[in-house]
């Protein structure tokens, strides 16, 4: 039987600690589980419930800073000191595992040995409602080359991955070793990535494997400048794995360009849709047309700074009045387009 290490570290979530490791040990019929607790110096009854949890099942350890340390230096304590199962997961304490999501990934892992980590659909859902329904039977997996899977991230620029739902080879976390410090905002997608560049990816299909809960201290940051500090962390991140994987990425300079032009795009993007909505007073507008040129030498010659200039030329004052007629347009080409499909559905 597969053992599985999860690291649960606590921030101030106490209320969501039994519900959280419940999903844990009461659900994962099929793997041999062991949970760490680490409460990051909570100021309120944390340590208490997690000590409470301890006494009720010895599967359960439970770690108590005197002093707050950070997620990250809690993540990295957890992952590299104490995980010692086949497979390690870190789980935050106010999310939860589907039923038997540690199961479901250690057979893939079990399976392919050149798997470095195993994902599957997370579940979102509002703190104070129900759960969502949640599939717990698989369909089956796939395991995609870790350099494949690396490159779609640099093409794309994004993460695809929220964090409950990773299962990771307790070797390769110790060969990579822990969370970046400097990225605080964008460890989870720099980590995944440098994973992938010493091992394949697995992915779970049809199943369901962990629960995201959205409260109002976890939700992303909403606010424009917000946005820019994601694109900024996103650069950070990607340059990082370059940096530190450069001997396993021989497509280096291309993946490089590859990211640096789509996070360019990223940013202009929201600069001209600041004009399209009349929000050029709250949206950094200057701030995202210098990161862009940060980003790519020559950001001028993409379609979305051209698309910024012509918006520019109009004016802000402008926008406003023409935006109607913009979506007015944009739906009757919609209608257009779907009249048209109808008929090359009947073979016209």
């Amino acid at each position: 039987m597969s053992t599985v290490s999860v690291v649960i570290p606590c921030y101030k979530y106490g209320h969501f600690l039994a519900d959280c490791v419940s999903s844990v040990l009461d659900e994962q019929d099929g793997v041999d589980v062991r949970v760490l607790i680490i409460d990051d110096a909570s100021p309120d009854d944390s340590a208490e419930t997690a000590h409470k949890l301890a006494a009720a099942d010895s599967r359960i350890e439970v770690r108590v800073h005197k002093t707050n340390k950070g997620h990250i230096a809690t993540y990295n304590e957890g992952l590299l000191e104490w995980a010692d199962g086949d497979y390690v997961a870190l789980l935050s304490a106010d999310d939860r595992l589907v039923p038997g999501a540690l199961v479901r990934a250690a057979a893939l892992l079990d399976a392919h040995p050149e798997a470095g980590f195993a994902y599957g659909r997370p579940l979102r859902f509002q703190h104070g409602g129900p759960l969502p329904k949640a599939r717990t039977h698989s369909t089956g997996s796939v395991v995609y080359p870790g350099q494949w899977w690396l490159e779609r991230r640099f093409r794309e620029a994004t993460g695809c991955i929220t964090s409950p739902e990773v299962v990771v080879r307790t070797s390769l976390q110790r060969q990579v070793g822990g969370y970046d410090p400097a990225l605080p905002h964008a460890g989870d997608i720099e980590m995944w990535m440098r994973l992938a560049a010493h091992a394949d990816v697995g992915y779970i299909r049809g199943a369901d494997q962990a629960y995201y809960r959205v409260h109002g201290k976890n939700m992303s940051t909403t606010d424009f400048g917000g946005q820019l500090d994601d694109l900024r962390q996103r650069l950070v991140a990607f340059d990082s794995v370059l940096d530190k994987c450069a001997d396993r990425l021989p497509q280096a300079e291309r993946l490089a360009d590859m990211v640096h032009t789509r996070l360019a795009r990223f940013a202009l993007r929201r600069a001209y849709r600041a004009y399209d909505r009349g929000r050029t007073d709250v949206v950094p507008v200057d701030d995202l047309v210098a990161f862009a040129a940060e980003c790519r030498p020559g950001f001028t010659g993409l379609p979305e700074y051209q698309a910024l200039y012509r918006r520019q030329r109009v004016g802000a004052g402008l926008m406003p009045y023409l935006q109607p007629l913009v979506w007015s347009a944009v739906a009757d080409r919609g209608r257009e387009w779907l009249w048209w499909q109808s008929w090359k559905r009947r073979g016209i």
